[in-house]
């Protein structure tokens, strides 16, 4: 059974400006730490990816992965479903983003997860790994859109 993951975060920036990083895929390998490469494979008739291959660090190994993206909620939610990868069975989730109630120019960033792998892993692990993937890409997240430098989340 897959179980979904959620954590939020919150942003100093307009959601406009998190969508925009979000949805510029050619540089998350220059502040998302885990991925190596990605590849926009295909886009709408707007330009937009629709499917994009991700390269990533993964559990001591490299995986590579396509998702295909869905901008129906644009720009207050950015989801994504698995069409190919190497690892994960299922890798679904979604960004949603909702203006601050308290400032229009801050952003409260949810991201939900959804993982399931090809090879079976104790459910305490899975839960784990999902917690620290979620963490580590809204840190990054946050980092990039404020403009910080990318935060060293090796020890973590």
């Amino acid at each position: 059974m897959v179980e979904q993951a959620k954590e939020q975060i919150r942003i100093e920036a307009p959601v406009a400006r998190c969508f925009e990083v979000l949805t510029d895929f050619a540089a998350y390998p220059e502040w998302a730490g885990d991925l190596k490469e990605v590849e926009v494979v295909e886009r709408d008739d707007d330009g937009r990816a629709v499917v994009v291959e991700f390269r990533a660090a993964a559990m001591g190994r490299s995986t590579t992965y396509q998702l295909s993206y869905d901008y129906a909620g644009a720009p207050g939610r950015l989801a994504w479903g698995l069409v190919t990868g190497d690892l994960p069975r299922e890798l679904d989730g979604a960004y949603l983003l909702t203006p601050a109630s308290d400032d229009p120019e801050a952003t409260d960033v949810a991201y939900e997860l959804a993982v399931d792998l090809v090879y079976p892993i104790p459910g305490f692990v899975k839960r784990r790994a999902e917690a620290k993937i979620i963490k580590t890409a809204l840190i990054e997240l946050k980092a990039r859109v404020e403009g910080a430098p990318r935060p060293d989340l090796d020890d973590d």
